[in-house]
């Protein structure tokens, strides 16, 4: 035997040898049995290495949806153990979902308030129900709901369970928000999505937005603030609670030729171009150049930090007076910038800014902030 087939015999060995090692079983659970596991301490969801939950409300719903429409729904890995117990390796977000539909999650011990379905986009009928609402069919139905589990049985190489694992949660980059959207919505159309692409690449955005990292970009974090523009200045009467969801749903009401939301291109894009044109103009006669949503420091110096608060404020603010300002005219673009520097510094608009500010209330207090000086200094 020459080296070649030496070695080709010896890999083959190898592969084989961690092939004995492995023992594997697939089960079909419904979502009742999982249930019944859960409260009994034979499924563990929560190992030490499990992602924390953190699925949006929304997101839960619509999973709760797809069950109730029979959609398919990928598997989940679970780990013997010695004593048979279940441990979940993949799939916390799904069986979670669930289990808090059902009002019987509990985090770090503490029961979870059932959840309220919301976002539900293919019965909306459903939004608004809790698991004790449902009509006794579709409870029957939820509970009967099956999901394909994958198991690693305790016989196999205990070292199996951190490389099943590693594999599972690192074989590929998980996409921003903004990433699946452009993936999934030219299942409708993609003449928005397209729309959202070439508005990112116009200068005067590109400007004002250059301070944002380089990974943000990688991740399409530009376009998501185009669709942010859009989507608030367009739609802010549906914004309720979680910003993602509702960017997404904008999205798919505009790019769905079922719906009745129209979008003039032509037109919104002439606003979304004086917008920011208006708004370099005001960063350069601050002498900010592409500073203008980072926040001032307590010396009065733009921060090249990019804030979205900011961003929101002067966009979206700027709205109520566009149709009267002239680009051309620098005493107007002079008073605006005054308003821009004294409310980037101004506790009153601050305080509607930071952590925990990411919602209806504060959003609209910070363009109303910008929107009613701008006012003032246009009128």
């Amino acid at each position: 035997m020459d080296q070649v087939q030496k070695s080709a015999s010896s890999l083959i060995e190898a592969v084989d040898k961690k092939i004995t090692a492995v023992r594997t079983q697939s089960l079909d659970f419904s979502f009742n049995e999982l249930a019944d596991m859960y409260r009994e301490n034979e499924l563990i969801i929560d190992p030490d290495f499990q992602r924390m939950f953190r699925w949006t409300d929304g997101a839960q719903a619509r999973f709760i949806e797809s069950l109730i429409l029979e959609l398919p729904v990928p598997p989940i890995f679970l780990i013997e153990q010695e004593d048979r117990v279940y441990e979940l390796i993949d799939g916390l977000q799904r069986i979670s979902s669930f289990l808090h539909f059902r009002g019987e999650l509990k985090i770090n011990g503490e029961p979870q308030e059932p959840l309220r379905l919301v976002d539900c986009d293919i019965v909306p009928e459903l939004n608004d129900l809790t698991y004790a609402d449902l009509p006794k069919a579709l409870e029957i139905k939820l509970k009967r709901s099956y999901i394909r589990a994958e198991i690693l049985r305790k016989e196999s190489d205990p070292r199996l369970r951190y490389y099943m694992f590693k594999r599972l949660n690192t074989g590929g980059e998980i996409l921003s928000e903004q990433e699946v959207r452009n993936a999934t919505i030219r299942l409708l159309s993609n003449d928005f999505n397209s729309f959202i692409a070439s508005m990112s690449t116009f200068a005067d955005f590109e400007f004002c937005i250059d301070i944002i990292s380089e990974t943000q970009a990688l991740r399409k974090f530009d376009q998501e603030l185009v669709l942010r523009f859009f989507a608030y200045k367009n739609d802010i009467d549906r914004y309720r609670h979680d910003v993602a969801d509702f960017l997404t749903d904008y999205m798919e009401d505009v790019s769905d030729p079922s719906t009745p939301m129209s979008f003039d291109f032509n037109s919104e894009k002439t606003v979304f171009e004086k917008t920011f044109r208006i708004l370099r103009l005001i960063a350069e006669n601050l002498g900010i150049d592409s500073k203008i949503f980072g926040s001032m420091t307590g010396a009065g110096e733009a921060r090249s930090q990019f804030s979205v608060y900011h961003y929101e404020g002067l966009t979206l603010g700027l709205q109520g007076v566009l149709a009267d300002i002239d680009p051309e005219n620098g005493e107007q673009i002079g008073r605006l910038a005054a308003v821009v520097r004294r409310g980037k510094a101004d506790k009153e608009f601050l305080r509607h800014c930071g952590a925990g500010k990411n919602y209806r209330n504060p959003l609209l207090a910070r363009i109303e902030y910008f929107k009613s000086r701008f006012q003032e200094v246009i009128a």
